[in-house]
């Protein structure tokens, strides 16, 4: 018998996790935080939905702490599986779940001190170390290999194009009556993108489970480097700094890449660019390491000798110290910080800061989920809370949809349109209510195919 079961990712865009049994054998595909509202987030604090020590192995799409950042939480609730992913992500985990520790430390001290917290003492869910020794469990699988997890499981990891290690898992099922083949999209990327290779096809699947972030609209057209282009302009001009939350991962490296271009043609000024995330830092040499992974228009660059992840002025901040420096220079400038829905990290000293002064731009540059400051601003909210206090959006804040590293429902599509034969059931997963169920929409519409939008732990029979 095999069964999948939802425990994250079926009612939202984040926390994804999914557990496949077959025969008497428990998978995991994936192991999210959730992350945004707080009916969410208290989510990761309840005790795992299934019972850790049942599960055999841990499959992670990419590295994104919405589809990662669990682990070190899980080891400590008693799994001790081996957890596989792309090389790339590999790496990328070693960067990220450490510091996911960190911060949580850092807030549960500072929430102690200003008395912020309801529980005495505020705690993290997990600490640096803990996520440190988690990463033991690791294991790096090459994309484009058939693996076998056990007798009758094997699974192949093909690049999704989201981010550097950001993986398709498509999961070989051995059965008496005839084998299932089950495939999770995990975050599915865009086509035509820099640095990244488009979302790889796929031309078979029984069971298909895939993303709809953004099932319910489509990418801005036009040329959006232009678009950027005129805010960095205007914003300049009047004398502002130009604030982009960024997802250290993939999103700070591609706007690098791009202010490049912008810079070498002539259509903004070459200003000072601060890279204020020590991750965002690290996640750029890491991507470095991996050139099998990038387009065929960045190899034609670096093979030319052109460095096209550095601006001209570019300046690395690695340190609290100068981070916070930053907030004393008035001159127009352009910073990049995490995070990229403004839910911690350095960016929040930034926008204390930055946010009552109309000269400045905040630019937003990815999803910004329900629940989360990032949304509240581009909702127009007037104040945001920030550690506790009320701070007045007087800057100008702006979005650009160009750079999401999610496919909109053309590009879904347009991947779905590479199977051969529907599915015998697609879910639809990590999405709000409208999206997903607009995207589902259009599959039945278009495709013909049986669409399912699956609730929290709700346990499907695959057969």
């Amino acid at each position: 018998m095999t069964t999948l079961q939802f425990l994250g990712a079926a009612d939202c865009v984040t926390g994804s996790r999914f557990c496949l049994r077959h025969n008497g054998e428990e998978f995991l595909i994936d192991c999210g935080l959730f992350q945004g509202r707080k009916e969410l987030r208290l989510r990761n604090w309840s005790s795992f939905p299934v019972q850790t020590g049942n599960i055999q192995h841990l499959v992670l799409t990419h590295a994104h702490l919405d589809h990662s950042g669990y682990l070190p939480k899980l080891v400590r609730e008693g799994f001790r599986g081996n957890v596989y992913a792309s090389p790339a992500t590999v790496d990328l985990c070693g960067l990220l779940l450490p510091d996911s520790g960190h911060i949580q430390e850092d807030d549960a001290r500072y929430a102690n001190k200003k008395g912020f917290s309801k529980h005495k003492p505020a705690l993290p869910l997990y600490t640096e170390q803990q996520a440190i020794e988690s990463l033991s469990l690791l294991k790096a699988v090459p994309y484009g290999r058939s693996f076998d997890l056990s007798d009758e499981v094997s699974i192949t990891l093909k690049p999704s194009g989201h981010i550097l290690g950001a993986s398709l898992v498509s999961m070989q099922l051995r059965q008496d009556s005839r084998p299932l083949q089950v495939l999770f999209s995990g975050d599915l990327g865009r086509f035509g993108q820099p640095i990244t290779h488009d979302p790889a096809p796929v031309q078979a699947a029984d069971y298909l489970l895939v993303e709809s972030t953004y099932g319910d609209r489509l990418h801005e057209e036009g040329d959006s480097r232009q678009e950027l282009a005129a805010v960095i302009t205007k914003t300049a001009a009047r004398g502002g700094m130009v604030l982009i939350p960024s997802f250290a991962v993939g999103r700070a490296q591609e706007l690098m890449y791009i202010l490049r271009e912008l810079e070498d043609s002539g259509d903004i000024p070459k200003l000072p660019v601060y890279v204020d995330s020590p991750m965002a830092i690290n996640a750029t040499r890491l991507l470095m390491k991996y050139p099998e992974e990038h387009d065929l228009e960045m190899t034609a660059m670096e093979s030319s000798g052109i460095d096209s992840l550095n601006c001209h002025e570019v300046h690395f901040v690695r340190s609290a110290e100068h981070s916070k420096e930053l907030n004393e220079q008035r001159f127009p400038m352009i910073v990049i910080a995490s995070s990229g829905m403004a839910t911690g990290g350095r960016v929040l000293h930034h926008l204390i800061r930055r946010l009552p002064d109309s000269r400045n731009t905040i630019l937003f540059v990815g999803y910004q989920a329900e629940g989360t400051r990032g949304r509240a601003m581009l909702d127009g909210a007037e104040q945001i809370k920030i550690h506790g206090r009320y701070v007045t959006v007087r800057a100008e804040v702006k979005s650009l949809g160009y750079f999401s590293a999610h496919a909109d429902y053309s590009e879904m599509l347009r991947w779905l349109r590479n199977l051969r034969q529907a599915p015998r059931a697609t879910f639809l997963v990590h999405g709000e209510s409208a999206p997903r169920e607009a995207l589902a929409r259009r599959i039945r519409e278009e495709l013909g195919w049986r669409v399912i939008l699956p609730g929290h732990l709700e346990e499907c029979t695959l057969t």
